[in-house]
């Protein structure tokens, strides 16, 4: 999208930027697309969770008449269709659908799933009674729930390197990512381990960080340096989005994390030669032109 211009007899011209590589990541593209086809045909939709971690995406969708649930209610409910959505869930989801006659529309990311088999194959494998499976990933998150539940709860989660740290280095240790991690932190993980490990065990470990994420760390880094100021549009539940904001951040200090329009202080908008609009892979593009849109009425009308 090309930067929009505006200016005022006050200002001088301010450049107004959205990053054309922030929004949604393709599974939860594919999840939300999942959820308005079902939506059209005008039955009760249920969805376990927020389908996105974003309450005004949360929030349009309940209006076509989406109904978020929690996982106590989806134990009780009977002959509904439920949505999954691309965090995945743990195998005692699907047990209870089938139990309770719920029709899963499934829309677990791919790359997700991919994940889940092989913690799951891993776990299968009874080649060692002490063999540790550890994910790296935040503890109690949809994703990193599913992905424990594959080991029957039994994974180990470490959330940063002095958890690590905790781990049995005599033991064989099998390393895997949340998708949605820093691989920059992953690689700090597996040098530690590999520094570590005894001798009499294994280390093997997987790289399965999405790289549709993982490339955005660069990208964000760019796109914050070339603004005088970065309005970062997230949710504050996601995890993706507090990872790129801290990076922005990092790189540029005028970085403020909004969820709504409403949001921005207009007073720093003074002065500002240049705004770079930006967000989470949890973010709709709509949100973020309609933070645009939002401070070109403000600089306009000042």
């Amino acid at each position: 999208m090309a930067p929009a211009t505006v200016s005022s007899h006050h200002t001088r011209t301010m450049r107004i930027e959205i990053d054309k590589e922030s929004g949604f990541c393709f599974g939860v593209v594919t999840a939300i697309r999942k959820a308005e086809e079902e939506l059209a045909h005008g039955k009760p939709l249920y969805c376990l969770g927020d389908i996105v971690h974003n309450s005004k995406e949360v929030e349009r969708l309940k209006e076509m008449g989406l109904q978020t649930i929690g996982h106590e209610e989806f134990r009780h409910l009977h002959n509904a269709k439920v949505l999954l959505r691309a965090h995945g869930e743990p195998p005692k989801t699907y047990a209870i659908a089938q139990q309770n006659q719920i029709e899963i529309i499934d829309a677990t990311c791919p790359v997700v799933l991919q994940l889940q088999k092989r913690i799951k194959q891993e776990y299968n494998l009874k080649d060692n009674p002490k063999k540790q499976i550890v994910i790296y990933g935040k503890n109690g998150h949809a994703e990193v729930l599913g992905l424990v539940g594959q080991t029957e709860g039994k994974a180990i989660v470490v959330e940063n390197l002095e958890e690590v740290k905790r781990l049995d280095f005599t033991s064989d240790i099998r390393l895997y990512s949340q998708t949605t991690k820093s691989l920059s932190e992953f690689r700090e993980i597996v040098a530690y381990i590999q520094e570590h490990i005894s001798q009499k065990a294994t280390f093997k470990y997987y790289d399965t960080i999405c790289r549709q994420v993982a490339n955005r760390m660069p990208n964000i880094r760019a796109f914050a340096a070339t603004h005088d100021l970065v309005f970062f549009v997230s949710g504050k539940k996601s995890s993706n989005g507090k990872m790129l904001f801290d990076e922005c951040k990092k790189i540029n200090p005028n970085s403020y994390l909004i969820d709504t329009p409403e949001e921005i202080d207009l007073s720093i908008l003074k002065g500002a030669g240049s705004v770079g609009i930006c967000g989470a892979t949890s973010t709709p593009k709509w949100l973020m032109e309609e933070v645009s849109a939002y401070i070109k009425g403000h600089v306009t009308a000042s």
